[in-house]
């Protein structure tokens, strides 16, 4: 279960603890609401996840195009 967790946390998007950074709210809970809102829905929560993931990623890109490093 511990090689599971590791994994997810490494390929994961970071999306629930950046929401939990911003909204001063526990990691944990917010994955578990993540995983208990798919079950109960069946999985309409994770196109959220998704979503969020790409804005996260797009913004990451934008800032960096906006501010470019010299020796990159």
């Amino acid at each position: 279960m511990e090689k599971l967790k590791l994994f997810f946390e490494e390929h994961a998007f970071g999306v629930c603890s950046r929401l939990g950074e911003k909204l001063n709210f526990p990691i944990d809970s917010i994955r578990l609401f993540f995983i208990y809102a798919s079950f109960i829905t069946f999985g309409s929560p994770v196109i959220m996840y998704v979503s969020m993931a790409m804005m996260m990623k797009i913004r990451k890109y934008f800032r960096k195009m906006n501010n470019p490093v010299l020796f990159d």
